[in-house]
């Protein structure tokens, strides 16, 4: 019985990965506990998420562990090792600001929870292919010393420095400059699946994302950028935008574009292989031209306002270079841009809420 395995199945990306890939496997065992909530509290919660893919899928099996349960997630890929060709890591502690706060708990989730889930795969299905959805914020605020731009409503990368025209490429230097706590756990769980790889010849695929966004998103106020930004206009609740004028400029990929990127993948693995995964120049905006957005299409007035306190170690300007994935897999491209997107949160907020 051909099986995948989706850590953080309820969230966003985990929940558009069991989605698509119910219908290429026999059976999707889904591992999440709901931790959006003990991280973000009630509001950001999964729960009805993991519920929902329950009740409509019916190849769908939930387990509700701890991935710092290592006897626990061992345990279930020894039950299924034989039928196991993919694992999806897309749990994790996804905020940079409340790592601050929950140093040990950050640090346990992404780093050895990573660990948890490589070695079982190691133990038990060495030859399944191992997807691990990384972060931009490898890269630490090294983005911030490019040759910027101030524009109207964003800032962008000098015209006359073209390396970086299409965006930040695998390259930079993720060594020696300021990550975050976030930052930091999610560059050991990035080295390590990398190392899974290079050293034991695993089938290893790192997708550092950008701003990661989608319908099914459980936004809140220290995650979830454009889903949280969405709530803000529809319910007019104050937003507040730190530093840099409102600005600072984020790609943002749809969850599916990015599940397509992991399915073709998945379909011709290399060994080790790193990717930025964003929108790339394909969707990107700044916080203004994102809240002009959400005005238009919510038809209300948002309530924001200026801080000159930026976020420690946030990016001024970050865009994906998409190239070297383009090249690798040529079938891919991103299909959902910023206004489309938004859209959809918009109708799947009113559905919910109706």
């Amino acid at each position: 019985m051909s099986t995948a395995i989706i850590t953080g199945s309820g969230g966003l990306i985990g929940g558009a990965a069991t989605n698509y890939f119910a219908t290429h496997f026999d059976r999707v065992i889904g591992i999440d506990n709901d931790m959006r909530s003990v991280f973000f509290g009630k509001e950001a919660s999964t729960r009805w998420h993991f519920e929902q893919l329950r009740e409509r899928i019916p190849n769908y099996v939930h387990h509700d562990i701890d991935i710092r349960d290592r006897v626990a997630v061992e345990k279930l890929f020894k039950e299924n090792g034989a039928d196991i060709e993919l694992v999806i890591h897309a749990a994790a502690q996804p905020s940079h600001d409340k790592a601050a706060d929950i140093p040990h708990l950050d640090f346990e989730v992404n780093a050895n929870g990573t660990l948890n889930m490589l070695e079982a795969t190691r133990q038990s299905c060495p030859e399944a292919v191992f997807i691990f959805t990384s972060t931009n914020k490898v890269y630490g605020d090294t983005p911030n010393d490019l040759p910027l731009l101030e524009l109207e409503t964003r800032w962008e990368i000098a015209a006359d420095h073209a390396y970086f025209a299409q965006g930040i490429d695998e390259h930079m230097s993720i060594d020696q400059t300021k990550h975050s706590l976030f930052g930091a756990s999610k560059v050991a769980a990035d080295v390590m699946v990398q190392e899974y790889g290079r050293y034991f010849g695993m089938r290893t695929g790192i997708f550092r994302g950008g701003c990661l966004t989608g319908p099914k998103h459980s936004g809140t106020q220290l995650h979830g950028f454009l889903s949280y930004l969405m709530k803000c206009a529809i319910n007019r609740t104050p937003y507040t935008i730190f530093g840099y004028k409102g600005k600072q400029v984020r790609d943002n990929i749809h969850s599916d574009d990015l599940v397509a990127m992991f399915d073709a993948f998945r379909q011709a693995p290399r060994v080790a292989e790193v990717y930025n995964a964003g929108g790339g120049r394909f969707a990107n905006c700044s916080m203004l031209e994102a809240i002009a957005l959400c005005e238009r299409i919510t038809g209300n007035k948002m309530n924001y306002s200026l801080s000159d306190q930026n976020r420690i170690g946030d990016h001024i300007w970050y865009v994906s270079d998409l190239s070297k994935f383009k090249a690798h897999y040529p079938g891919w491209a991103p299909r959902f841009g910023i206004e489309e997107t938004l859209s959809q949160i918009f109708d799947e907020f009113n559905t919910r809420n109706t």
